[in-house]
């Protein structure tokens, strides 16, 4: 049984093929030409980029749609300590709304693509899937800076911000993304050095924990298909190097699940555990996921492979 699953588990480790990694790149090429073909959107500082799992190399087959985030930075979204305001860093306010982008961001898809291969989010604008390309969740972004985040060193974090219809503000930290800002390791930053310190295998065993959360919830498991493929790759983050480190894939990904089984039973053990940004509380009661769904996850997993925990 042990080599049955050995030779699964390392083709489940491999990133999606050459045909679909081309649909892909695709479907980023097109956004892109559909913003460079907008008139208001030329005339602001715009920058695409892709996020996700396509942009940190953990795509499954299953999950193969793109994210692209579009920044504008003409203006920014701050978040200042109490008690303090824009002009207690020199800052002005904009006076180009969030909003007024995501219309223009809109109609610049729709003029590219047609009306009916884009529809509105909530958060983001999709794409619909088309014969050479995959189906696409376009973001819309400003910069946003974090000046209560901030280290002895810089005096702001960096990162995205978006505003949803509804009204809510929701912050990222992908990469990055432009030269001025101060030079902490974010999300890709962070997955490329985990990857490097756990020769090269951090990404192929989040791979793999993905196409198991498929399979299980294939058998009808609706608890484990509602666990999202992020909170995977976060939680395999927040695992030591050394579990990485066994020799056979099977002995890495019971003790990968077997530590975050563990070390999810309770609130104080895992309390501290960030995003891959190595920003955001991976627990926080603002996050659309519980502790009890990821300790759920990792409990299915080992059952379904007939491991023990420890």
């Amino acid at each position: 049984m042990v080599l049955e699953w050995e030779g699964i588990l390392s083709s489940w480790a491999q990133p999606p093929g050459t045909a679909e990694q081309q649909r892909s790149e695709n479907t980023v090429r097109a956004i892109r030409n559909a913003i460079d073909g907008s008139s208001p959107l030329r005339a602001r500082r715009i920058m695409p980029f892709v996020q996700g799992s396509y942009r940190n190399r953990v795509t499954v087959r299953r999950d193969s749609d793109v994210n692209v985030g579009v920044m504008c930075h003409d203006a920014f979204l701050p978040q200042y300590p109490r008690g303090m305001t824009h002009a207690d860093f020199g800052n002005t306010d904009s006076q180009y709304s969030f909003s007024q982008f995501k219309d223009e961001l809109e109609k610049a898809l729709v003029l590219h693509f047609g009306r009916t291969s884009v529809a509105r989010g909530n958060k983001s604008l999709t794409v619909r899937e088309h014969t050479n390309r995959v189906e696409a969740d376009v973001t819309p972004f400003f910069e946003f800076r974090d000046y209560e985040n901030k280290t002895p060193y810089v005096q702001y974090v960096a990162g995205v911000a978006l505003f949803t219809d509804g009204g809510k503000r929701i912050e990222n930290y992908p990469e990055q993304l432009l030269p001025y800002w101060p030079s902490i390791p974010l999300h890709y930053e962070n997955g490329i050095a985990k990857n490097r310190e756990t020769l090269r295998r951090f990404k192929g065993v989040v791979r793999i924990l993905k196409r198991l959360r498929n399979t299980i919830a294939e058998s009808g498991n609706n608890m484990v298909q509602s666990v999202p493929g992020y909170l995977i790759e976060c939680l395999t983050w927040n695992v030591p190097n050394q579990e990485f480190l066994r020799d056979s894939l099977c002995a890495r990904v019971q003790a990968v699940l077997a530590y975050v089984w563990s070390n999810t039973r309770e609130d104080s053990l895992c309390n501290s555990w960030c995003e891959v940004d190595n920003t955001k509380y991976l627990f926080h009661w603002t996050q659309p996921w519980t502790r009890e769904a990821a300790h759920a996850f990792a409990d299915a997993a080992l059952r379904y492979l007939g491991m023990q925990t420890r």
